[in-house]
């Protein structure tokens, strides 16, 4: 299918742009649990998994239907954390071929880009594109209308 991601319905609702000719009243409901870490993912990509479901239960966005999607994106941060460390350690580069001459001093050398390099960057995109889907970005938020609970709300008494 061509074209623009369809919106879901919910995210219609928050962003306050629902109108009923465009919802789709046989689109399923999300659990209303908050999303637990399954059990394949890492110490630290729980603790990343934890935080975005933090974040997204504070937005309104946080549903177990979307286990998944988090534990994908917690994941693929974790790969940019490890893949950053690699880099710091090792450099961007590294020298693949050296050509000695008859007195042992370098003639030539080949030095490549760390094959970590590009993989932390793959894991980068895929990560941002996880998280766009939850509104976890400065663009995506900038479209969803929060509305903060009246106890939370400082000023509501004086409305």
């Amino acid at each position: 299918m061509a074209g623009r991601k369809r919106t879901p319905d919910h995210l219609k609702l928050v962003a306050g742009t629902a109108q009923p000719c465009r919802m789709n009243p046989d689109a399923p409901k999300a659990l209303a649990d908050l999303p637990v870490a399954p059990d394949w993912l890492s110490t630290r990509a729980t603790e990343i998994f934890d935080g975005l479901v933090a974040i997204a239960s504070q937005m309104g966005v946080a549903s177990a239907s979307d286990t998944a999607m988090l534990a994908m994106a917690a994941s693929r941060l974790e790969e940019v954390e490890i893949c950053t460390a690699l880099i710091e350690d090792g450099g961007r580069t590294f020298v693949s071929k050296v050509a000695y001459d008859e007195e042992g001093r370098v003639k030539s050398q080949q030095i490549k880009g760390h094959p970590v390099v590009a993989q932390r960057s793959e894991a980068m995109r895929h990560a941002q594109s996880l998280l766009v889907e939850f509104g976890l970005s400065p663009a995506a938020r900038s479209k969803v209308s929060a509305n903060v609970p009246d106890e939370q709300n400082p000023f509501a008494a004086l409305g």
